[in-house]
């Protein structure tokens, strides 16, 4: 295994203050979302809405690489011309998302694990031929009160997440570790880090034991949250000053990066946030330089509007990816602790 093209790749997904445009719903998802804004839910229609986000000019200013599906990676441009060239003609390195889905996890209710295992290697190297260069894999983990997760989620998602990431880097990509303890609940931001620490932890220990290279992946969590229900909403600095210091707490300084997801939050939520960690004096948990560069991996929150706009109508395209521009200039500059809500009204 060459791993020095690998480690190139992980440090470049989150280097010169960029992010990843995550474009890895669902068949199901996407539908989901374009009848919500009465867009038919087809094929054509599908593979039309990601030639838009994909051929958005100057994507590649702020945008590193996109997390495709397997129905994506295999469409075309109108013109014929694949999908991954036109990511590479955009500068923009393509990744795929490999797992396939949560499912129940046995002996454990509402809990889930996530699937995929079975013939990935020969998966992944189909994927690496078609162009990918990187892959992404979830595993999700909820909260109910002191209950839930319970140590087996936590432990088999962990497992099933080094696994893949070995298997990824035997065949040449780089392995996005995407461990997500999801928003949804009335738990506190205390509740949150404590269950987003053992979660990474376990992560962390399973990564070792199955031989993963740290200098070669990158890690993409949850920030740490209060539930959507929970009646004690926080600061962007206390968000902040949370994930910031759990993740000191847990993730090694070889890790090349951490890309975030948006878990649900809003466009402009996730960006004060994101801007949050990054202002001239830092965190009381670390005033200085991060052992590792905080970058974003965004679905809705770099989408939403976009979808919103175009609605199925090539006449909206110009508008709708003007959007999603600003929405990816609005989290670059939250990487250097520039962004303001001013930027939402120009």
């Amino acid at each position: 295994m060459n791993i020095a093209p690998l480690i190139e790749t992980a440090r470049a997904l989150v280097a010169d203050g960029k992010g990843l445009l995550a474009m890895d719903e669902s068949n199901a998802t996407c539908n989901r979302r374009f009848a919500s804004a009465d867009i038919p839910q087809t094929l054509e229609m599908r593979r039309a809405y990601r030639e838009l986000l994909l051929t958005a000019p100057g994507l590649g200013d702020c945008i590193s690489g996109v997390i495709l599906v397997d129905e994506t990676i295999r469409q075309a441009h109108a013109d014929g011309t694949p999908f991954v060239e036109v990511a590479r003609h955009a500068g923009l390195r393509v990744g795929i998302k490999v797992d396939t889905g949560a499912k129940p996890l046995a002996a454990h209710p509402n809990e889930r694990v996530t699937e995929g295992l079975d013939g990935l290697r020969e998966r992944l190297q189909a994927y690496a031929a078609m162009g990918a260069r990187f892959a992404k894999w979830r595993g999700v983990m909820a909260i109910d009160g002191a209950r839930l997760p319970t140590p087996a989620c936590i432990a088999a998602n962990a497992h099933a997440l080094a696994r893949y990431a070995a298997l990824c880097q035997e065949t040449g990509l780089v392995p996005i570790i995407e461990p997500e303890v999801l928003m949804d609940g009335t738990h506190t931001l205390q509740r949150c880090q404590e269950v987003t620490e053992a979660v990474l932890r376990s992560v962390f220990e399973q990564v070792s034991l199955q031989g993963v290279v740290l200098e070669a992946m990158v890690l993409k969590p949850n920030m740490v949250l209060a539930g959507l229900a929970c009646t004690a909403q926080n600061t962007a600095a206390e968000v902040a000053e949370a994930t910031v210091q759990c993740l000191l707490r847990v993730v090694p300084a070889a890790v090349p990066g951490i890309a975030f997801l948006s878990g649900g939050q809003s466009g402009e939520l996730a960006s004060i946030r994101l801007n949050a960690m990054h202002l001239p004096n830092g965190t009381t948990s670390h005033p200085g330089a991060l052992p590792w560069p905080l970058s974003f991996s965004f679905a809705r929150a770099l989408q939403h509007p976009a979808l919103e706009i175009w609605a199925g109508n090539d006449a909206h395209r110009v508008a709708a990816q003007q959007a999603l521009l600003h929405r990816a200039r609005c989290n670059f500059a939250a990487l250097k602790g520039g962004y303001s809500a001013a930027m939402e009204s120009r």
